[in-house]
């Protein structure tokens, strides 16, 4: 007597996994909010707690200019990536030149406003809580703004160069993904900073 044989039916359905660039990029979104949390409830817990000024409502001007610019950016970049899943690599460059400039004017805002309020208001890093909580805050979210522009430009170079088709659209998109990371974090920065904390 033989041993019965156990037949596996077999699916002809094809297995797609999972793309690996959009999953790194959520798995470094997860991490970096991570971050940013810690140095939101920092910020929150240490405001009004500064024995000398200056104080944020004293020295804090409110950044709408630079802000409607960032949050426009997800718009230029959405559409930047569209225009790339349509084939139209022209349209897809000047959409993403656009979100550049965008990104470019927000971050020299707030250099712009550092400046201000290291030589006019006299707030440094060293000063009291209130500068060293901000700075760190706003500091990690500027350095991410230039890591995403100087990502977008290198882009960017490729697309002159002919290098950048309808066929790159996927990787395209894990860079919007970070770029849209990156004004989802202003939201909560500017409410923190510029609203709760004054």
């Amino acid at each position: 007597m033989g041993v019965p044989s156990i037949t596996i039916p077999q699916d002809n359905v094809p297995w797609n996994p999972i793309a690996r660039g959009p999953v790194g990029m959520w798995g470094l979104i997860a991490a970096e909010s991570a971050i940013f949390t810690i140095f939101v409830v920092a910020y929150i817990f240490y405001i009004g707690k500064s024995a000398t000024g200056p104080q944020p409502r004293d020295v804090l001007r409110v950044p709408i200019l630079f802000t409607i610019c960032l949050w426009s950016s997800s718009l230029t970049i959405h559409s930047a990536v569209r225009c790339l899943r349509r084939g139209r690599v022209r349209n897809f460059a000047l959409w993403w030149f656009l979100t550049i400039v965008l990104g470019a004017a927000f971050l020299g805002g707030t250099l712009r406003e550092w400046r201000h309020l290291i030589y006019d208001e006299g707030l440094t890093i060293q000063t009291n809580l209130f500068g060293t909580t901000f700075y760190s805050l706003v500091g990690l979210h500027a350095f991410h703004v230039t890591v995403g522009l100087l990502g977008l430009a290198t882009v960017l170079l490729f697309a002159l160069l002919g290098h950048v088709s309808g066929r790159d659209v996927e990787r395209v998109n894990v860079l919007s993904m970070y770029w849209h990371f990156v004004d989802a974090v202003w939201v909560v920065v500017f409410t923190v900073v510029y609203i709760i904390g004054r």
